[in-house]
């Protein structure tokens, strides 16, 4: 989809960004609408992968500590949040990731050469540095290991408050904090 594209495109420059200025959150002025909410898409970036093809389980090895996140026209809100905080949108809820898991695109280098697959998430693991997913493949092949990894997740409406960036339906202790 071209505006997916677009989105990707946008977020890897946020993560340059990001990257070369240090991890302070930046926001856009946004344009209120009558329900409050916008639609965000995360980013998250390791230095490599690898997936065990018999558990269906893709591990992100040196995960940055910190997730990126994004909304498009109108509001252009854009933040970070620790991943820490991230992984808890799987826990239990009718407007949880666990009960409404979400796809991803992944941006791999493997062998000099990019590779995308695009995959459901599913029972979140952040232990140290890694951060493993048990992951379902829609398209695309996985590779056993690779570098450079990007993780583009899917859209999921929020609302719009300077605080609170975890759901409308998501309970307090889960909400992602601007910097």
């Amino acid at each position: 989809m071209t505006t997916r594209r677009n989105l990707a495109i946008t977020a890897a420059a946020a993560a340059a960004l990001v990257n070369a200025a240090g991890p302070a959150a930046a926001q856009a002025p946004a344009a209120a609408d009558a329900s409050g909410n916008a639609d965000f898409l995360f980013v998250q970036t390791a230095r490599r992968m690898t997936f065990d093809r018999t558990a269906s389980r893709l591990t992100l090895h040196e995960v940055s500590p910190v997730t990126l996140f994004f909304s498009d026209r109108p509001d252009r809100i854009a933040g970070n949040m620790r991943t820490a905080a991230f992984v808890p949108f799987w826990s239990q809820g009718r407007d949880s990731f666990l009960s409404d898991p979400p796809n991803a695109d992944l941006s791999i280098v493997e062998g000099g050469e990019l590779r995308q697959v695009v995959v459901v998430l599913r029972n979140p693991v952040l232990e140290g540095g890694n951060l493993a997913y048990t992951v379902q493949v829609l398209s695309g092949t996985m590779p056993e290991a690779g570098e450079e990894v990007s993780v583009f997740i899917d859209i999921i409406g929020m609302p719009r408050t300077p605080v609170s960036f975890a759901g409308a339906a998501r309970r307090g202790y889960r909400r992602a904090w601007m910097r």
